[in-house]
């Protein structure tokens, strides 16, 4: 009877230990500094008119993280770009922007240059949520001082454009896409949560991602995601171009995450999305009967810390 009792004992012990809880969660030094780089590469098949015309885009971008503030629910950070790419591989041929290279007659690599090292504001929570981004606008505002001589319509695009991009929303969807994917309380080897993020760079979407707990090691816990994309709002237009266009797009990405176990930090994640749908020309002069656009979008994305 007593060996049984302490064989039940170990076991009691032995369950109660692999089912120890584990904290997924951000955890940054104050006055630390966290980087990251991403490269993606995004292929858009577009039929327009009957007519396949296909993109290639390859961006790739360094950030910088540092810690200014630690408080109970979140982190005060200050964020720079570090360096910005861009290669488009058009059907007229290809485009190329740098934040390195040194050519006025390149308004948007000029743009993309003035960017790096601009330090602006975010609040993160310590799930990886973006609470606030503070500053982003004024700081693309600032980049337009030497751009006088241009046309004032190219101005006011060029502008549009940046913060679309880069903007405080554009920002909040895309750092979320890959910071936003903690639990909000411990768990085990295993277990699942959802997360819901809106997307805002382009235009409206929302992501819901089912998260699960994979693998524990010494030094770092992965995490695998699967999300399905929809447009927010089917029946809003957005200005790309010169021209009003709204989009009902559906989609999937599946995410494959390793995170440092210590800090929560990402070390390195892998990243495909498949979106399917319509874009939606507006009618206007030139267009009275406006254009349905047929289109397929496909992303591949590598994050890593350095």
């Amino acid at each position: 009877m007593r060996e049984i009792f302490n064989l039940l004992l170990l076991t009691i012990v032995l369950t109660s230990c692999q089912a120890q809880n584990t904290d997924l969660t951000l955890n940054l030094e104050k006055g630390k500094e966290y980087r990251q780089v991403a490269n993606t590469k995004a292929t858009v098949i577009q039929d327009i008119n009957g007519q396949k015309m296909n993109m290639v885009i390859t961006i790739k971008g360094s950030m910088l993280y540092k810690v200014v503030a630690v408080n109970p629910s979140d982190y005060d950070l200050d964020v720079k770009y570090e360096s910005l790419g861009m290669v488009m591989d058009l059907p007229q041929g290809e485009i190329e922007f740098n934040s390195e290279k040194n050519d006025e007659q390149d308004v948007f690599s000029t743009l993309l240059s003035k960017m790096i090292g601009n330090t602006f504001n975010v609040k993160m929570a310590k799930n990886g949520k973006i609470l606030d981004v503070k500053n982003i606008e004024s700081r693309i505002e600032s980049l337009f001082g030497d751009f006088t001589h241009l046309p004032e319509n190219q101005l006011a695009q060029l502008k549009a454009q940046m913060n679309k991009a880069y903007g405080a929303e554009a920002f909040k969807g895309s750092i979320e896409m890959v910071t936003a994917i903690y639990p909000d309380n411990p768990v085990n080897k295993g277990d699942k949560w959802e997360i819901k993020t809106n997307l805002e760079s382009g235009m409206a979407a929302l992501m819901t991602t089912e998260y699960e707990f994979t693998d524990l090691g010494s030094d770092y816990a992965t995490i695998k995601g699967v999300s399905v994309i929809e447009t927010e709002d089917k029946d809003a237009y957005i200005e790309a171009n010169g021209m009003p266009l709204k989009y009902d797009l559906k989609g999937s990405m599946i995410s494959d995450i390793k995170v440092d176990k210590e800090t929560g930090w990402i070390i390195e994640a892998t990243i495909s999305q498949e979106i399917k749908g319509d874009a939606f020309v507006k009618e206007n002069p030139q267009m009275p009967n406006g254009m349905k656009i047929p289109m397929i979008m496909i992303n591949e994305m590598t994050i890593k810390n350095q």
